[in-house]
C-alpha cells in the first residue's frame, strides 16, 4: 500500500509500506494491504511504519489518517 505522512510544514515519507501502527484517541492500531476504508482522529505518540528498508518509527503530536484503496494518508502536527 502507499503510504504518506505530511505535517503542515512538509510531507515527511511518500512510498511503498507494509504496516501502519497509529496511535488512535481510543488506543493503537494497525492497517495492513487492503483494509477497508477508514478515517480516524489520532492521538499524541508514536506512528510506526514497515518498508523494504525496515521499521521506521516517528512521534506525532495528533492528527487524523484516512485509508482508502490500499493509500493511506497520516496528517500530523507536531511531528518529530
Amino acid at each position: 500500500m502507499i503510504l504518506e505522512i505530511l505535517t503542515p510544514e512538509k510531507k515527511l515519507f511518500s512510498g511503498e509500506a507494509t504496516l501502519v501502527q497509529l496511535p488512535g484517541i481510543d488506543g493503537s492500531f494497525e492497517i495492513l494491504s487492503n483494509h477497508a476504508p477508514l478515517i480516524s482522529a489520532l492521538a499524541k505518540g508514536e506512528v510506526k511504519y514497515k518498508t523494504s528498508e525496515g521499521e521506521k518509527k516517528l512521534t506525532i503530536g495528533g492528527g487524523f489518517v484516512e485509508c482508502l484503496n490500499n493509500k493511506v494518508i497520516v496528517c500530523a502536527e507536531g511531528a518529530a
